[in-house]
């Protein structure tokens, strides 16, 4: 049986919901969590695309960082974040602890080609869909 909300009269005049919060701003915190959802979602999905390219990096002994595309990568994104009224060093920060990550990552399967172990280039693309 699905969960019933109690919704009542707050002295100001805004609704309330059974957990003493104004529906307003339950409401925006559903919107906020369906976001973060997306957000973990486009995130997998990017991981996923990057993993891709730790392998053909690895496959034509290419370097796991590659410091002019980070830096291009940085500029065209403060540049979207100023366009979408979103902090560019906000956006900058995020952008840098990705590709920390994303190196790491890189860096494992590079050790791991180096290694001799076989590998398939994974298909870009939802992965398991």
């Amino acid at each position: 049986m699905a969960e019933e909300t109690q919704i009542s009269a707050h002295t100001s005049g805004e609704a309330l919901i059974g957990t003493g919060i104004p529906a307003e701003l339950a409401d925006a915190r559903g919107t906020i969590d369906n976001i973060d959802a997306a957000l973990v979602h486009i995130l997998a999905e990017r991981f996923r695309c990057t993993q891709r390219v730790g392998h053909i990096k690895a496959l034509h002994d290419l370097p796991p960082a590659d410091p002019a595309r980070e830096a291009r990568q940085v500029a065209r994104l403060r540049s979207l974040a100023e366009e979408s009224g979103l902090d560019p060093d906000f956006a900058e920060k995020f952008l840098a602890f990705m590709v920390k990550e994303v190196i790491r990552h890189h860096e494992d399967i590079k050790a791991e080609y180096d290694e001799g172990s076989t590998h398939s280039i994974p298909k870009h693309g939802i992965v398991g869909r």
